[in-house]
């Protein structure tokens, strides 16, 4: 193996899960910037409008908070980008990949932010504004399942699962080794038993030969 480790089946040094795990972060924040993209484009675009005028007070407020957190998630997504390009060459690779990780959940809870608020503004000015919390509300549990909860729950029955395989091929392991043990041990006092009976034979033998010698002579 030579300074590798294996890790869940995998052979590799930590530079090189290092360099795995940024090349993954890389296109899990491709398929995330693109929809910060386009929620953030739709939300610039909303002033020029010419219903925009007839908002009230409260929908402009959750309108100006929704650009700043567009605009929030746009700089957390991108940020993993700048802080490789600062930290190149600088043997950091592991710290880029932690840091980066941590800054894509907080882009990741932002934009959750973002997709809620959108909702939730766009069904208050076109329906009203109790359809509007209620529906809001739906995206934010169906949200928090799909973006934290289902994941969680997926890990957690892999982690069992492995725990059991594992347990489950360390008593294979043992009875197969107790198996051939007894085998072993059993042709083991067979050999010695044949050892302790060609010795007896051949002690028998010399003591013949004297008494044969005495005879002829």
């Amino acid at each position: 193996m030579s300074q590798r480790e294996i890790t869940k089946g995998r052979h590799e040094t930590p530079d090189e899960r290092a360099d795995r795990n940024w090349n993954e972060l890389l296109q899990e924040l491709r398929v995330t910037q693109t929809g910060v993209q386009l929620l953030t484009g739709f939300l610039l675009t909303l002033p020029f409008q010419a219903r925009f005028d007839e908002l009230d007070d409260v929908q402009v407020g959750i309108y100006l908070a929704l650009v700043l957190l567009a605009a929030l998630t746009t700089v957390l997504v991108i940020a993993p980008v700048s802080l490789h390009r600062l930290l190149f060459q600088r043997r950091l690779k592991l710290v880029t990949v932690r840091t980066g990780h941590r800054i894509a959940l907080a882009g990741l809870s932002s934009l959750a932010l973002v997709v809620v608020g959108t909702v939730l503004l766009v069904f208050d000015v076109v329906v009203g504004r109790s359809t509007a919390i209620g529906v809001a509300s739906a995206v934010l549990v169906v949200v928090i399942l799909g973006w934290l909860v289902g994941p969680l729950l997926f890990g957690r029955r892999a982690a069992r699962r492995e725990e059991d395989l594992l347990e489950r091929q360390g008593g294979a392991t043992e009875d197969s080794s107790s198996d051939d043990g007894a085998p072993g041990h059993d042709a083991g006092k067979e050999t010695a038993s044949q050892h302790a009976a060609d010795a007896a034979s051949t002690g028998s033998k010399d003591a013949a030969s004297p008494a044969s010698r005495g005879a002829g002579a």
